[in-house]
């Protein structure tokens, strides 16, 4: 029986909180189940119709990863040869060396996905997996739009976590957001924990409040 996983994110993109990875993995013969639940691209669901299909692909075989700020930090800084797509790609290979797929079907963040595809083999346990990378594999691969709804779900459920330690609202967690923005600006020194510090959104409101302070003296 041929097994095949599918691995998609959420969460590359916010200055607040933690990108998450998730992988969920079926027999091939079950996939079509996935068709009938109708299952797709979890940004093209309501945040309710994402948390009903996410109770019920948790109930299929999936492996979730979630990477905190200062992890994603170290990778953007550039430590132990990182960056942000190689440090998914490492959780990935995670997520596959612990279900043990036959096939694997990736949504690539990299836009050289021969050399994503190469990042990956290098730390497979089981070489002889059947690695499909595609960029928007989530629109184009219902097993992959199973796991970035399970991944959209649980990043939903650690920012509602953050919210629920500093009482209030952040928005999207996206530096374009604008109460996300404001948050920022009234909390980078109170909760650093939850913010990305390599992310230049954060950097600007350090330079800026930095600077007026320097003017108050």
């Amino acid at each position: 029986m041929v097994k095949v996983l599918g691995v998609d994110e959420a969460g590359r993109g916010p200055v607040i909180g933690p990108l998450v990875i998730a992988g969920v993995i079926m027999d091939e013969k079950d996939l079509p189940k996935l068709e009938k639940l109708k299952v797709k691209d979890s940004k093209l669901l309501t945040p309710k119709q994402r948390e009903t299909l996410a109770k019920k692909l948790r109930k299929f075989k999936h492996e979730i990863i979630i990477i905190p700020p200062d992890e994603i930090d170290h990778a953007v800084k550039g430590n132990d040869g990182l960056n942000l797509n190689w440090l998914e790609a490492r959780k990935t290979v995670e997520i596959i060396n612990e279900l043990k797929p036959d096939k694997a079907i990736i949504d690539s963040p990299s836009p050289n996905i021969k050399a994503y595809t190469s990042y990956l083999r290098d730390y497979l346990h089981h070489k002889k997996v059947e690695l499909i990378c595609r960029h928007k594999a989530d629109v184009k691969y219902p097993i992959v739009a199973a796991a970035s709804i399970i991944a959209k779900s649980t990043r939903e459920e650690e920012v509602k976590k953050i919210e629920k330690m500093v009482g209030q609202s952040i928005g999207s967690g996206y530096p374009s957001n604008p109460v996300c923005k404001a948050f920022l600006e009234a909390n980078w020194d109170r909760y650093p924990g939850i913010f990305r510090k390599s992310w230049a959104s954060y950097k600007r409101i350090i330079k800026k409040l930095g600077q007026k302070r320097l003017e108050e003296f």
